[in-house]
């Protein structure tokens, strides 16, 4: 009896889970069927049809032909990998630190970081710091930016504090310092987390739009977050530079512009899709596996 109702339990929750993902997994499929429609056809398109009528790539053509476009996507590509490869080593050596048993003022410490995490500085505060750094309209404001999240931060000290204390001890028997344990103890150990908090920083890094639009001033250090707002949001037409030349090559009357919007998601959207399965297939071993054995 307990356990036919531990199964229509879990029917339930799979039913439940299953339309929560269809309510994410069709709109997208959507704006893909309509960025691939043919724009003499797109018109075609219904609610949520998932399959695109005729197949034209004119629409990435002429969002990615112009030059301003694939210029902020090279900047938003630099930024997420520079900055998340930053952001992951320095909260992981700040974690190796905060974890150390022999730490001098590591409440204290704590309770600051705790603070800024709750009272985060406002927009002006911030603009200025960058200011006096000689950060403003320079794509390093952005790789630096919150380079320490510090709820990702005491993520990684839960963790770092599992690893065992005797597999650490063994290592400074055979003369390692604290840093041959962080790279070739605690690193490796570490790369669920790791991966974890990778992302969430790849995902802030590659999504930001609010802080570039303040901190980057100019075309030529924009991102693509940026331009995805002043197209999509905004309307600014100025990513159609060329469009003519492309629609009478391509004998087409003319574009649809809820299909050209569609396009430039599409290409925001990419990188970060293929993002979720490399990282996903390393979660399914045992980090500690083989470690230590007490």
């Amino acid at each position: 009896m307990v356990g036919k109702k531990i199964t229509v339990f879990k029917l339930l929750i799979g039913l439940l889970l299953t339309l929560l993902t269809l309510t994410m997994f069709v709109p997208i499929v959507n704006i893909f069927a309509r960025a691939l429609s043919h724009p003499d056809r797109v018109n075609q398109l219904k609610g949520y049809d998932l399959l695109p009528k005729g197949f034209s790539l004119i629409n990435f053509q002429v969002v990615l032909g112009n030059p301003i476009v694939g210029k902020a996507l090279m900047n938003s590509l630099f930024i997420t990998i520079v900055g998340t490869c930053l952001c992951i080593f320095f909260t992981t050596i700040a974690a190796y630190v905060l974890t150390r048993k022999n730490l001098v003022g590591k409440t204290p410490i704590m309770i600051f970081l705790i603070i800024i995490m709750i009272f985060e500085p406002g927009i002006v505060q911030e603009y200025m710091v960058m200011k006096d750094l000689h950060l403003l309209d320079s794509l390093w404001s952005m790789v630096l930016y919150r380079m320490i999240n510090v709820y990702y931060l005491i993520i990684m000290m839960r963790f770092l504090e599992e690893i065992p204390e005797s597999l650490l001890e063994a290592a400074r028997i055979d003369g390692a310092g604290h840093m041959t344990l962080f790279i070739r103890i605690v690193m490796p150990l570490a790369r669920i987390p790791l991966l974890t908090i990778g992302m969430f920083y790849a995902i802030a890094k590659w999504n930001e739009f609010f802080k570039s639009s303040i901190f980057l001033s100019s075309r030529e250090n924009t991102v693509l977050q940026v331009l995805l707002r002043q197209f999509v949001v905004e309307r600014d037409t100025s990513t159609l530079v060329g469009a003519a030349n492309l629609l009478k090559n391509n004998n087409i009357a003319q574009l649809d512009f809820s299909s050209l919007k569609a396009a430039t998601i599409v290409i925001a959207m990419i990188p970060i899709l293929m993002l979720y399965p490399i990282i996903l297939k390393y979660y399914t071993s045992g980090v500690m596996d083989g470690g230590v054995k007490e």
